[in-house]
């Protein structure tokens, strides 16, 4: 393998003048080197967990109950997919049609209604909460998210990290972040990548631009907060012009930057440049997170809104070599339907979820890699069985419920059509099969190659099971 000046051919003398730009920024090309010489590895299974902050309401989705009275029924009428008996809420038609292509639990259970608690237990797979939690705020005790462990367990794939989270962390509209989705006893050095496109609006929900909503005031009609996909490309110094925009650089990069060089962790922070380097570097990964860039009609199968944009952000980013991406569908508790439930998921939420989630499953087949990338989908819990309204409501709708609640699968194996366990006739108990969060955790990482029984350690030395639960038997995974 020969070079200029040392440097493996494959990169130009043009490629190594931009890497001294972004020296300029801090970073080093003998990082990008070493980046690439360790993610030289085969590859493996990925993962897309998308999460539905709030708390998907299963009776109007993945487990209608028309034979239930109306209080518990609902409004939607129940549809039939390509799996004979199994039923979905009518405004799930899309994703109807394409049942042999995923899978159903219809029993995840938990003890929590509290939204920041079931957070906690859901993003990171375990159903005892740490000492001293605090539903305000993350705290350095917190359990670590199973972002964040995998961000740390997975060897890189290239110069890509292990995980990464998108389009923006979960605050609540109060300003209040929402823990369990950092790392913890990890320490600050083991923060999961978070690609922050979409960002915090004080007043919206939902799949904006076109799909933006108050849950207490319906449609919104200023101007909604937009998606913003990164470019990590670097104008061509060579061209006339600045070398770099290094502040639109530090704007990218500045939080994981300091989260590592706060922990103190130098090995961690030169991975983290290394890897900084070569999204900068290369084309084909950069151009993995500017989804402007997207075949228009690809665009517009998926749909131009941040559900559209994320799921089709993620799918490029497995395909660029990412082992997990989360992707967080709606901020700010979106699916927390206490009131007008239905008029907010026929008009705002599930119309863009199941477009998105059908085009998902169709591109990742077209290409090939439905088979090696297993999709996951849930909340931190799911809605109460009976309608209720709350004071001042104009609409009812369901409350918290964490006794049950329905997992969405595709891909990875999974066996289309498969449904796994069952709730009772009104949707609130487990009446078969009961899975627990450490079972979605195990299930997760058995798709990624790595047993549930690996230990991690925190940063006192610490050792921790990575999930202690078995993978959700049935699924053909």
């Amino acid at each position: 393998m020969g070079g200029w000046g040392g440097i493996p051919a494959r990169f130009s003398r043009r490629t190594t003048v931009r890497a001294g730009a972004i020296g300029l920024a801090g970073l080093s090309l003998d990082g990008l080197l070493a980046a690439r010489a360790r993610g030289a590895t085969e590859r493996r299974r990925s993962v897309i967990s998308i999460f539905l902050s709030g708390g998907l309401a299963q009776h109007e989705t993945f487990d209608p109950k028309p034979d239930a009275p109306p209080e518990v029924r609902g409004e939607f009428a129940a549809i039939p997919t390509r799996t004979p008996g199994v039923l979905v809420g009518e405004h799930l038609p899309l994703l109807a049609a394409r049942s042999e292509s995923w899978a159903l639990c219809r029993s995840l259970t938990h003890r929590s209604n509290d939204h920041s608690a079931a957070h906690h237990i859901m993003l990171t797979g375990r159903s005892d909460l740490p000492p001293g939690f605090d539903p305000n705020g993350p705290k350095k005790s917190d359990w670590p998210a199973l972002a964040a462990l995998f961000n740390r367990l997975l060897p890189p794939r290239g110069p890509l990290p292990g995980a990464v989270v998108l389009p923006e962390k979960l605050v609540h509209r109060t300003g209040r972040t929402i823990p369990g989705q950092f790392a913890g006893l990890l320490g600050s050095g083991g923060e999961p990548w978070f690609l922050e496109c979409s960002p915090f609006n004080a007043r919206s929900y939902g799949a904006y631009p076109t799909h933006t909503f108050h849950h207490h005031d319906g449609a919104i009609g200023d101007d909604p907060p937009r998606f913003r996909p990164l470019s990590l490309s670097l104008a061509d110094p060579l061209g006339g012009g600045r070398l770099l925009d290094r502040v639109a650089l530090r704007d990218a990069l500045d939080r994981q930057r300091a989260a590592l060089a706060a922990g103190g962790e130098a090995g961690a922070f030169d991975r983290f440049r290394g890897m900084a380097t070569a999204l900068l570097l290369e084309p084909s990964v950069g151009g993995a997170f500017d989804v402007s860039r997207a075949d228009p009609r690809l665009v517009e199968r998926y749909g131009a809104n941040a559900f559209g944009w994320s799921l089709l952000l993620a799918a490029r980013l497995v395909e660029a070599g990412v082992a997990l991406v989360q992707v967080n569908l709606g901020n700010n508790e979106t699916w927390d339907t206490h009131e007008s439930a239905w008029t907010n998921l026929r008009r705002f939420l599930l119309p863009p979820l199941d477009q998105a989630l059908a085009a998902l499953l169709d591109d990742l087949g077209s290409r090939g890699l439905l088979d090696e990338t297993l999709v996951v989908m849930a909340g931190e819990f799911g809605r109460t069985p009976k309608i209720s309204t709350i004071p001042q409501a104009r609409e009812p709708g369901r409350d918290h419920w964490g006794r049950v609640q329905t997992v969405f699968l595709a891909g990875g194996g999974v066996r289309g059509g498969t449904v796994v366990g069952r709730s009772d006739r009104f949707g609130g108990e487990p009446a078969d099969a009961p899975q627990r969060p450490e079972d979605l955790a195990a299930t997760i990482s058995s798709a990624l190659g790595i047993a549930p029984d690996t230990l991690w350690h925190d940063e006192s030395g610490r050792p921790f099971p990575l999930a202690e639960g078995r993978p959700i038997p049935g699924l053909g995974i």
